[in-house]
């Protein structure tokens, strides 16, 4: 990856946040999801923005080239992004993906930030018939991580998230071996996350204060379709003028099997918004 520039910020509790930045024009920001860090999860979808945005690649705490804390609940993350957007000095959109979803829309009420565009957010405490499917997979990855079979581990998160045939075509490379380093970061954070009981950025009262365009993104062949769907419509409900979109043949790891289909939608949502350069 281009490391000719980088970016750093300091979150609320003096954390340093630091992502790489590639490509020209708008300023967008890609948050990783709940597995990964900003080098490794957008690679595949980055030539695809990179001749029209400024991508922005941040890790939050305790992964890539961040610096870390303790303190890992769902408010700190959410100030870590915030804090990195506010930091670039110009308008902003955000992309999140999945477990990112929370944390973007939480950063979203920062007057740097102009757009969110999120694909397949989770809404912790969604419920539906996928929880007992997701429950085990996290039971495997966990088991796995224990013994130190990290490779193993990160097999079992794709089963419990992935439709067979995102499973095959991930298979034919690296990803697996690649991802499998961020599978403790991942554990750590869940863990915190589960144990926290305050309030968050998801809540219906603090969804209801984000002003910017909102678009939300499903794979209409994505495995945990209730999952995604309730989280889905849970955002819509409440954030003012929010719009879902499903696309066609896609599944939940579509910004790394189909990049292209993801970025087609990513590239007419950020222009429809008309950010200044």
């Amino acid at each position: 990856m281009n490391e000719k520039r980088i970016q750093r910020a300091v979150s609320a509790d003096g954390t340093e946040i630091v992502g790489r930045v590639v490509g020209q024009g708008p300023a967008l920001v890609m948050v990783h999801g709940g597995i990964g860090h900003g080098d490794l999860a957008w690679e595949e979808l980055l030539p695809h923005l990179t001749e029209r945005l400024t991508c922005y690649l941040p890790s939050i705490r305790g992964r890539g080239l961040s610096g870390d804390h303790p303190d890992h609940t769902p408010p700190r993350l959410v100030e870590d992004i915030t804090a990195f957007a506010d930091s670039i000095g110009e308008p902003v959109s955000l992309l999140a993906w999945s477990g990112s979803g929370p944390w973007c829309l939480g950063a979203a009420r920062s007057s740097a930030v102009v757009a969110v565009a999120a694909y397949e957010p989770v809404v912790p405490g969604a419920e539906g018939p996928d929880m007992p499917r997701i429950g085990a997979a996290f039971e495997r990855v966990g088991m796995a991580a224990a013994e130190g079979r990290l490779v193993d581990a990160m097999r079992a998160f794709a089963a419990g998230f992935c439709t067979d045939d995102e499973v095959s075509a991930l298979k034919q490379t690296t990803f697996f071996e690649r991802w499998a380093g961020a599978v403790p970061a991942m554990l750590n954070d869940l863990g915190q996350d589960n144990a926290y009981e305050g309030p968050r950025s998801i809540d219906p009262e603090s969804l209801a204060q984000i002003t910017v365009p909102v678009l939300i993104l499903r794979g209409q062949q994505t495995r945990l379709a209730s999952l995604w769907g309730e989280s889905a419509q849970h955002i819509a409900r409440h954030v003012p003028g929010a719009h879902v979109r499903e696309l066609s043949d896609v599944g939940h790891f579509a910004p790394v099997i189909a990049p292209e289909v993801v970025a087609e939608e990513l590239i007419s949502f950020y222009e429809s918004v008309r950010q200044p350069a």
